[in-house]
């Protein structure tokens, strides 16, 4: 199985933080359950920005769920008002 990672950098102002971590539990499950080839979502905190780590079995399962109904309608609708700039979204492949 190829393993495929999804990272999204958030630059989230300290008094948003606990609402974006918030946001991150709220879907963590659902994404597990429902995104097709997902098995994994971890939430990295560090001063300068928050990262959200997806792992995917595939590059197209990590597109796909980034056009999905729960991505575009849930998880960025929530964020984006604790956004300070926009998000830097990457995808890596497994050597």
């Amino acid at each position: 199985m190829t393993k495929t990672y999804l990272e999204i950098t958030l630059t989230i102002n300290a008094e948003n933080r606990a609402s974006a971590g918030a946001v991150y539990t709220k879907y963590k499950q659902p994404f597990l359950n429902n995104i097709q080839g997902a098995f994994s979502k971890e939430l990295l905190v560090r001063d300068e920005d928050v990262q959200v780590l997806h792992g995917f079995d595939t590059v197209e399962n990590a597109n796909a769920y980034l056009k999905s109904e729960l991505f575009k309608n849930d998880v960025v609708k929530q964020l984006s008002p604790l956004l300070s700039a926009n998000p830097d979204v990457k995808i890596y492949s497994v050597a």
